[in-house]
């Protein structure tokens, strides 16, 4: 069955996530609708849209003039079984102690590592990105340091990758969040695939709205590996959250941001103590003063 796609870009959050709730009322009726800030410091948003048929491009272009938005793209999608793509263009990856694989690499698991189920149809938070992977090597840091968490929380998780490396070597319940439902979903099948039932729970909230997280609170470690903005947004919460002398390992960060999202914490009174660049991301480890 061909795919369509629809993107557009605009500036203002408010009218981006207008115009998002409008593309989801068109007919036909897209599979799904993104909309997201462009990381780059252009204060655009990228709005778009996933058909199953040709979406009527007179409708996209009456919805771009009224919310003051370019000409979407419109583009068909080739017909490609991209798990398997991934599946063949993607390599296990070591990040310290851990090791993050798909079944198919099964065989490739090293004697003694920490591995990491993660299938390849999941594609964000494989560990094959920079900033998932500087995650995972800065909690093998801090782990090597004497670190032990025993209230963690990965916020925003994704895969639940982070949550489940942080469950493999420290003891007591990992909670694992995210805004998105289908992400929360596919972390909890993560878990269960790894084992790890009843040692990652996996909720749906925004930030830390949510009875569970605040019942749990304050926390040993706080990953936050999710993008400038909602770093910066969520620094007090995080901050607050954090037990005397815990620490947060953030990530989602271009490097050329990184500067501006460290000084919004040490603000906030926490202490910089590891700062590395995986390609073009940044992962920082902080530590609130005590």
């Amino acid at each position: 069955m061909p795919t369509f796609t629809a993107f557009t870009t605009l500036r203002g959050q408010e009218r981006a996530h207008a115009l998002g709730a409008a593309l989801e009322e068109l007919d036909p009726t897209p599979s799904g609708v993104g909309v997201f800030e462009i990381e780059d410091g252009s204060g655009l948003w990228e709005v778009g849209g996933y058909f199953d048929a040709a979406p009527d491009e007179v409708a996209l272009a009456l919805l771009s003039a009224a919310h003051e938005a370019e000409t979407f793209a419109v583009s068909e999608l080739p017909e490609v079984d991209w798990v398997a793509k991934v599946r063949r263009e993607l390599s296990p990856v070591a990040a310290g102690r851990f090791f993050v694989y798909g079944s198919h690499d099964a065989d490739k698991v090293p004697q003694g590592a920490e591995a990491l189920l993660i299938e390849a149809a999941m594609a964000f938070g494989t560990g094959h990105h920079g900033t998932t992977q500087g995650c995972l090597e800065a909690l093998d840091q801090l782990a090597s340091e004497g670190v032990v968490g025993r209230s963690v929380l990965d916020l925003g998780c994704g895969t639940a990758v982070l949550a489940m490396a942080a469950a493999r070597i420290w003891p007591g319940t990992v909670l694992a969040s995210d805004i998105d439902e289908v992400a929360v979903e596919v972390a909890r099948a993560n878990v269960a695939a790894n084992g790890l039932d009843g040692r990652v729970r996996c909720l749906q909230a925004e930030g830390f709205d949510h009875p569970e997280l605040r019942a749990a609170a304050p926390f040993d470690l706080i990953f936050a590996n999710i993008l400038k903005g909602p770093l910066i947004d969520l620094a007090p919460e995080v901050t607050r959250n954090l037990v005397s002398g815990g620490h947060a390992i953030l990530s989602g960060i271009l490097n050329d941001q990184a500067d501006e999202v460290i000084a919004v914490y040490q603000e906030l009174g926490n202490n910089i103590v590891r700062r590395d660049e995986f390609g073009e991301w940044t992962t920082t480890t902080i530590r609130k003063s005590v």
